[in-house]
């Protein structure tokens, strides 16, 4: 799948699996932060908490590498199309946040509809949905009208001027979100 060619390179890769271990030793952190307190040593308790501030620190960051990674190599080393937004390899709330920017900066090149390519959740774990609340949220917040492609169901067509092209099944929030929910039809990110 040339969606996912990024996802599966070395260096994304090696990006995502840093995150996950500074995210599990901020907990492990955490965790010993909270029973050093316990035990009523509280300057043990703070360094610990200090470690795993740390390590969120670090998770963040190399969690952002990734995200701007993918997604800005993806229109730098491959053909895209005007208006097209892939989202392959993003987590939720990074793919909320280049939606919502890329929603804005369409808005102000005058862009009448931008295309989100979202997948149909095929490489999500147990092939459950994960935009439900955010997608109604900023679908709502910007007012939009948007529709699936009617050639591809992981496809979502943004109108940016409220209209309908007639050619797809017009989604409001609501029928997104369901759509995002049922498997075999809806859309989600990894």
């Amino acid at each position: 799948d040339p969606n996912q060619v990024n996802q599966h390179n070395e260096h994304y890769l090696d990006l995502r699996a840093r995150a996950n271990a500074a995210g599990d030793q901020m907990a492990r952190s955490f965790d010993e932060a909270h029973k050093a307190y316990e035990r009523g040593d509280g300057a043990r308790a703070k360094e610990l908490s200090n470690a795993g501030k740390a390590a969120q620190r670090e998770m963040e960051r190399l969690n952002e590498e990734a995200a701007e990674w993918i997604f800005r190599g993806r229109y730098t080393h491959f053909d895209s199309q005007p208006g097209e937004i892939d989202l392959h390899g993003l987590y939720v709330k990074e793919a909320i946040r280049y939606t919502d920017q890329s929603i804005q900066e369409a808005r102000a090149r005058g862009d009448s509809k931008i295309r989100f390519i979202v997948g149909k959740g095929l490489h999500s774990a147990g092939g459950v949905a994960k935009l439900k609340p955010a997608i109604e949220e900023l679908m709502q917040k910007h007012g939009l009208v948007a529709e699936l492609d009617e050639h591809n169901s992981g496809v979502l067509i943004v109108n940016l001027d409220g209209q309908t092209t007639g050619r797809g099944r017009v989604l409001r929030p609501d029928d997104i979100a369901r759509g995002l929910e049922r498997k075999d039809d809806g859309c989600t990110i990894m």
